[in-house]
C-alpha cells in the first residue's frame, strides 16, 4: 500500500501536476491521521476493556473480604452485647446482694475483650492501582470511608476495651479471684467483700461504657459493609 502511494506521488511530480499532487498530499495526510485515530481508538477500547475486567475482578475480591469482615464483626458484636447485658445483671445482683451460682459464668463473659482483624487484600490492591478504576464515585467514597475511617474508629473502640482489661482487670483478677477461665467463668474469692467494694462496681460501669462505645462502632461498620456490598452487586450486574 505504501509502495502504491509512492508510485502515484512520483508520477504526479514527474508530470508536473502540482495542483493534483497538492490534493493528493492532503488526502494522504488525511488517511494517515485517520489511521492513527483508529489505532488510538482501538487501543482505548482495549484499555477500557482491561480496566472494566479489572474493576469487576477487584470488586469481587473486595466483596469476599467484606463478607468475611461482616461475619467476624457480627461474632464480636454478639459477644459484646451479651457482656453488656450480663453487666446489668451483675450490678443488679450486687445492689440487691443476691449472689447466685450464675455470677461466675456471667463474670466470665464480662471480663473479656473483643478482637477483630480486617481482611483488606482487595482494598490494598485497589489502592496500588488507583481508585479511578472504580467508575462509581459513591462506591469509591464508601470504600475509602470504611477501610480508612470506620475500621480505624472501630479498632480504637476495641482497643479501649483491651486497654481497660489489661490495666484494670488483670490486677483485680490476680489479687481477688480464686479461679478464671477465658470466656467461661471468673470466681471471686469473697463475693460479699468483692461486690461491696465501690471501686469494683465503678470498674464494671466504666468497662461497660467502653464496650458500648465499641458496639456503636461495630454497628456502623456493619451498616457500611451492607451499603458497599449492595453497590458492588449493582456494579457487577
Amino acid at each position: 500500500m505504501i509502495k502504491f502511494f509512492r508510485t502515484i506521488r512520483k508520477n504526479l511530480i514527474e508530470q508536473s501536476k502540482v495542483r493534483n499532487y497538492f490534493f493528493y498530499a492532503i488526502g494522504e495526510i488525511f488517511l494517515v491521521v485517520i489511521g492513527i485515530l483508529i489505532a488510538l481508538q482501538i487501543n482505548n477500547w482495549n484499555e477500557e476493556k482491561k480496566s472494566s475486567k479489572f474493576e469487576s475482578e477487584i470488586l469481587k475480591l473486595i466483596s469476599q473480604n467484606l463478607e468475611r469482615d461482616s461475619v467476624m464483626i457480627s461474632i464480636e458484636l454478639k459477644k459484646a452485647l451479651t457482656a453488656t447485658a450480663l453487666t446489668d445483671r451483675v450490678l443488679k445482683a450486687a445492689k440487691e446482694k443476691t449472689y447466685s451460682d450464675s455470677i461466675p459464668f456471667w463474670l466470665g463473659k464480662i471480663i473479656t475483650f473483643e478482637r477483630f482483624q480486617s481482611q483488606s487484600s482487595g482494598y490494598e490492591v485497589l489502592k496500588s492501582k488507583g481508585f479511578d478504576v472504580i467508575k462509581n464515585k459513591n462506591l469509591q467514597t464508601d470504600l475509602i470511608s470504611y477501610y480508612d475511617s470506620d475500621l480505624f474508629n472501630m479498632s480504637q473502640g476495641l482497643n479501649d476495651v483491651l486497654g481497660a482489661f489489661n490495666t484494670d482487670w488483670i490486677p483485680i483478677l490476680k489479687s481477688e479471684f480464686s479461679d478464671f477461665r477465658w470466656m467461661e467463668y471468673a470466681e471471686p474469692r469473697d463475693y460479699k467483700l468483692f461486690f461491696n467494694n465501690q471501686t469494683h462496681l465503678m470498674q464494671f460501669k466504666l468497662y461497660q461504657d467502653n464496650r458500648e462505645g465499641s458496639i456503636d462502632k461495630m454497628v456502623l461498620a456493619l451498616d457500611k459493609i451492607a451499603i458497599i456490598k449492595s453497590q458492588i452487586d449493582l456494579a457487577n450486574d
